[in-house]
């Protein structure tokens, strides 16, 4: 049995790659109709997005080359897909957030937060949830606390070692190793939940809600913009915000016990370890120095981007589009457009003030070009940016057009009239439920884009608001809290050592049910009010193809 396992762990790329296009053949050959070549399309990328036998943005390309060979879209229809207007909002909010880094104006938001909540356990945990921007540059000033805090470590390193300990004080100092170890868990599993979380609560936050963003303008192109930045902001973060709050609790009466008042050291006098760990903090924020012109440069422009978002089509009052970019009822202008300009400020801008002063200047300055560097060079953005989720992006759109263009959407949704016969409300939980399992073990966007076309579907059959299904369901893509694969984040604290799978299923568990009571919460309080989602609106009614160049 073990030399057959060995065998298979041996050939499995050969065995997926290869075997699964003839294993799946039958699809195509016993039905012959341009749904089942487009079932077989998805169905082989679901198993290779699953399996990882080639990357995932590689993967997302097969639709550009399968699409036109099995005459199910022309190229330029596909290929259109590659590049929407949702991509660009994407991938601008991308190079914005590396300018943020590239300046290090996260690192100091971070320090600055950590000196103004104070360093108890409990606090610290609570501020890494809630500053879900910084959870990195939080847990980097936390290793060095670490390693330069003698106290604090060493107990840590005591107890991974399994060193023996001897003398009177065994058992207290066993018990000081477990709160250290235990402050350890709760602290990497805080930032590894709080990436997941917090990326929901923004449109860009996450590739899944971007997903949604372009499918719906895919799929329901009548549907005119009602998930924007605004919109989505008003329904997810405050659900984002209950989620954090919750999973702080939990966290907390999980690995440091059901004391808060203790945990937050309110009332308490401080440690030296915590003086010590507080003055080294402050050490490092004065490194920084002073608050830079690129700094300041970069701070303004990530401000100015988020109100553009908000003010342009805010619903209640007409945004600034409406000034001179709506024409016909026709807007010129999106959340993409907003986004490109921000990003294309960071590569005109200059990273240093002009300086007006020539007959002051000495030869080396008057040698130096007049115009600085600016924030964010392009060699930056080519290493920082993750390019490869732009295709990612673009394959589940092109899936998603190819669904309907073909009439697999239409077939998938008639297969699931039956479950018209329930209640929306229990419909909603039973697939988020399934989106949540389905997502531990396979990309989040890849979830996203092989479920969503699906409900929606599913929506225009059983004539239910397809935003009712789709919402929480995209939310749910971002819930994947038990595994260490189920993430990079949860990948990568698990890499720090502190954390057992066990100790990730254990708690990963308890926030998969947070997270759907929150989503359901949700949906059906102010989502239902913000979207309108009693009623089956008529944008719903008719999917147009797009059949234009």
């Amino acid at each position: 049995m073990a030399s057959v396992l060995s065998c298979l762990r041996k050939f499995k790329t050969f065995l997926f790659l290869f075997l699964t296009p003839f294993l799946l053949l039958p699809i195509m050959v016993l039905t012959q109709s341009k749904s089942a070549d487009c079932a077989y399309v998805i169905l082989l990328m679901a198993v290779y997005w699953c399996t990882e036998v080639i990357p995932l943005a590689v993967t997302s390309l097969l639709p550009a080359l399968l699409f036109p060979l099995l005459k199910i879209m022309d190229s330029k229809q596909v290929c259109i897909q590659y590049m929407k207007d949702t991509t660009m909002l994407f991938l601008g909010g991308l190079i914005v957030a590396v300018a943020v880094e590239h300046w290090n104006v996260h690192k100091r938001i971070a320090l600055r937060t950590l000196l103004m909540v104070g360093i108890s356990p409990g606090f610290n945990t609570a501020t890494t949830a809630m500053m879900v921007p910084i959870v990195q540059a939080v847990l980097e000033q936390l290793k060095v606390i670490d390693k330069d805090n003698k106290c604090y470590p060493s107990s840590v390193e005591l107890l991974d070692k399994d060193e023996p300990l001897q003398g009177k004080s065994v058992v207290k100092t066993r018990e000081m190793l477990t709160k250290d170890r235990d402050i350890c868990k709760a602290m990497t599993l805080c930032i590894s939940y709080a990436a997941s979380i917090g990326g929901t609560g923004t449109l860009t936050g996450t590739g899944p809600n971007i997903v949604l963003s372009g499918q719906m303008n895919t799929l329901f192109p009548e549907s005119k913009e009602i998930v924007n930045f605004a919109s989505w902001f008003g329904f997810a973060f405050p659900c984002s915000i209950l989620m954090l709050f919750i999973s702080w609790i939990w966290l907390q009466w999980l690995f440091l016990g059901a004391n808060f008042k203790r945990n937050m050291g309110i009332g308490m006098e401080k440690t030296e370890k915590e003086k010590a760990a507080y003055m080294l903090i402050k050490e490092e924020y004065q490194k920084l120095g002073p608050l830079s012109y690129a700094e300041l440069s970069v701070l303004i422009n990530f401000i100015l981007l988020v109100l553009l978002w908000f003010l342009r089509d805010p619903g209640f009052v007409p945004g600034w589009q409406s000034i001179y970019w709506i024409e016909n009822k026709k807007k010129y202008v999106s959340d993409g457009t907003v986004a490109v300009f921000v990003s294309l400020l960071m590569f005109i801008l200059p990273s240093q003030k002009l300086k007006f002063n020539f007959r002051s200047q000495t030869e080396e300055e008057w040698k130096a070009p007049f115009y600085p560097p600016p924030l964010l060079t392009w060699k930056v953005a080519q290493e920082k940016v993750p390019w490869g989720i732009v295709l990612l992006l673009g394959g589940g759109f092109a899936i998603a057009k190819g669904c309907e263009v073909s009439g697999l959407s239409e077939w998938m949704g008639e297969q699931m009239e039956p479950l018209k016969a329930l209640p929306p409300t229990i419909l909603v939980i039973l697939l988020t439920s399934l989106i949540a399992s389905f997502t531990e073990y396979t990309s989040n966007i890849a979830t996203a884009t092989l479920f969503l076309p699906i409900f929606a579907s599913m929506c225009q059959k059983i004539s239910i608001n397809p935003l009712y299904v789709m919402l929480p369901c995209t939310l749910s893509t971002s819930y994947a809290f038990m595994l260490p694969v189920a993430t990079p984040p949860n990948a990568i604290v698990f890499s720090y050592g502190h954390l057992k799978v066990s100790d990730m299923v254990k708690a990963g568990l308890i926030m998969n049910v947070i997270g759907l009571i929150c989503v359901s919460l949700a949906i059906n309080t102010w989502g239902r009010l913000l979207f309108d989602l009693d009623q089956f609106p008529s944008w719903a009614n008719i999917t147009q193809t797009d059949t234009s160049d």
